[in-house]
């Protein structure tokens, strides 16, 4: 094909024709003639919007948890059920079982003994629904060695055996289990652009060349059509490299913050190679440290907060001050907010995933998904941000939801800019699109990724509904 032509379509309230060539947007009219070799289009009056951005998400891990065993809710909700999961799965190429979303409520705090009464003749890996935590059973921690390991998040009890929980220690335990290739993201990528997602955001810290390598053998390649900024790319990376490097992904875990003057010294390096930070804060404590380092180490365009789970509302106008961004995800109200509300101080629950008081106080906010650790459909981030309602039927704070539209805005920011206004449908403007199958303000009424009719990146169809 030549080009396309989207006939009739709904774009920022007045019906118009695109015609899209050269990956870019070249006219928009209420009147346009078919040109020779163009694919035509008729949208009948639904919305052409610009593509959705996830700004927060964990490619490789979504990828790996599409074969992984489901170990939480809803799929598995007690233990009966996830020792009927653990055992009707499939071990790997090397005997191993992995599985992911476990939550205390299906079996309790879960260890190495309690995981080998569910499955004990295979190595097992689970993974927290948090993503902060594996568990093993113990044929797993003998085969990674977990008795003689270093790393402090490995778990001892009082006469320093490992328990069989390790904490934030995702790459110790990957260069002990058995090597294999990085999983494709061609299924990932066609589901992104199944939501209207043309462009993402990997939030994982720290990559090591060889996954930075792999994530763009992946992206020319064409198994992942989507735009691509990495957080984690290491901070030697030159601006021009493809992926793009991102702001320098700083996690401020909770089971062991940092020093203030680490952090401060942190920030400062990645700010002097001209690279803003994006720290990971789910609790008051962290949010407080991370503020007072920023006061201190200074800020520079583009800084953000992630997740943003825990916000004292006088910490809201500090963020203002500082000019930070935030990107949040309340779509874990609606996957686990019960869990939430039931885990935390009454007197925060008010504090939690704040989203319209920043918006209120002039706080460029941005929603995302934390895939696979939140649900990866935009449009019921969508609704959770508009409803705030968890799974027992509770609402999380009601004075801060979004209207659907506020909602859909924050999902249409481009990758460098999370929370600003979203980009105008122009001639010239990059070919990143999403055509709806109804008007802006009937999807707005219902939020729906069915409603998600045709995907274009670049000018290129990526998906088209059939």
């Amino acid at each position: 094909m030549s080009g396309l032509l989207i006939r009739d379509a709904e774009v920022d309230g007045r019906r118009c024709s695109v015609r899209v060539r050269g990956g870019r947007v070249e006219e928009l009219g209420a009147a346009a003639v078919r040109a020779p070799g163009e694919e035509e289009i008729d949208a009948a009056g639904g919305a052409l919007l610009p593509g959705l951005t996830d700004h927060h998400l964990h490619l490789f891990a979504v990828a790996a948890a599409i074969s992984s065993v489901r170990c939480g809710p809803p799929d598995v909700r007690d233990r009966p059920a996830l020792r009927t999961a653990l055992h009707r799965a499939v071990p790997d190429r090397h005997g191993w079982v992995r599985g992911i979303g476990y939550d205390e409520r299906v079996a309790g705090s879960l260890d190495a003994t309690g995981l080998d009464a569910l499955r004990a003749d295979v190595p097992v890996r689970v993974q927290h629904r948090s993503g902060a935590l594996w568990v093993l059973n113990s044929l797993a921690g003998e085969r990674a060695g977990l008795a003689h390991g270093r790393h402090p998040g490995i778990e001892r009890d009082d006469t320093g055996r490992p328990t069989g929980r390790l904490w934030r220690a995702d790459d110790w335990l990957r260069a002990r289990l058995p090597k294999a290739p990085a999983p494709s993201l061609a299924e990932v990528g066609r589901r992104l652009a199944g939501y209207g997602i043309t462009a993402v955001t990997d939030a994982t810290p720290r990559l090591t060349p060889d996954s930075v390598g792999r994530l763009a053998e992946e992206a020319r390649g064409g198994h992942l059509p989507q735009r691509l900024l990495l957080l984690g790319a290491p901070l030697g990376t030159p601006p021009t490299a493809r992926p793009e490097p991102g702001p320098w992904k700083i996690v401020l875990a909770d089971s062991g913050l940092p020093d203030f003057t680490g952090l401060v010294e942190e920030i400062g390096a990645a700010h002097r190679r001209g690279r803003p930070v994006a720290v990971h804060t789910v609790t008051a404590v962290s949010l407080a440290l991370l503020l007072a380092a920023l006061e201190e180490a200074g800020v520079l365009p583009g800084d953000r907060i992630e997740h943003a789970a825990v916000v004292p509302a006088e910490a809201v106008s500090v963020v203002r001050r500082l000019g930070l961004s935030v990107v949040t995800q309340p779509g874990f109200l609606a996957d686990r907010g019960d869990a939430f509300l039931d885990g935390t101080p009454p007197h925060e629950h008010a504090d939690l995933y704040r989203c319209a008081s920043f918006l209120r106080a002039g706080v460029p906010v941005a929603l995302s998904s934390d895939a696979p650790y939140g649900p990866l459909d935009p449009w019921s981030v969508i609704r959770a941000a508009t409803t705030r309602r968890v799974p027992g039927g509770r609402t999380a704070n009601p004075a801060e939801r979004l209207t659907a539209a506020e909602a859909l805005a924050a999902y249409l920011a481009p990758p460098h800019s999370p929370g600003a206004r979203p980009p105008q449908l122009v001639p010239g403007v990059a070919a990143d699109l999403v055509l709806l199958a109804v008007p802006p303000a009937e999807a707005l009424s219902d939020p729906s990724a069915d409603l998600v009719r045709l995907t274009v990146i670049g000018g290129r169809v990526r998906y088209r509904r059939s």
